[in-house]
């Protein structure tokens, strides 16, 4: 498929970053102006507060721009972030032992597929779709009308 995919929900394939022309992976969308992968989970601290978390063997392959994310479970504990991403896998400490901790990391895109498009954040719509909206059932489609031009064809 060529073009962008107006949709709730879906899912894509792109080749494997480590075996690009022997495998694939299936990805899922999160909407987001960037081309961003989110990875997450939970980790307990062991009796020194530390935890290392591991990741995708392809995850800096495909991905770069990391962010981070920490959020303490069931108890008031401190977390920090102690090793950024690197060889697969990053690090964080609690300030008390055993301390559960859900975690996300996103990275940007560094694949080819994203580097060669370059989608745009917003633009105008033309006089043909002015005043319609995707969704109808949407707080806009209140005021506006469901353009049928922008259907998404069936496979």
């Amino acid at each position: 498929m060529n073009g962008g995919v107006y949709n709730g929900g879906a899912y894509m394939m792109i080749d494997h970053p480590l075996d690009p022309a022997n495998k694939y992976l299936y990805y899922s969308f999160v909407e987001s102006p960037d081309m961003m992968n989110i990875y997450n989970g939970n980790v307990v601290t062991d009796a020194n507060g530390d935890a290392v978390v591991p990741l995708p063997e392809w995850f800096e392959t495909l991905n770069r721009d990391f962010r981070y994310q920490l959020t303490v479970i069931g108890q008031f504990a401190q977390a920090i972030i102690t090793g950024e991403v690197a060889n697969h896998q990053f690090s964080l400490k609690t300030d008390k032992p055993g301390v559960k901790v859900s975690w996300q990391v996103t990275g940007i895109r560094q694949d080819r597929g994203p580097t060669r498009i370059a989608i745009p954040q917003k633009r105008k719509r033309t006089l043909a779709t002015g005043g319609t909206t995707f969704v109808p059932n949407s707080t806009a489609h209140r005021k506006r009308r469901v353009s049928p031009g922008l259907a998404i064809p069936k496979p």
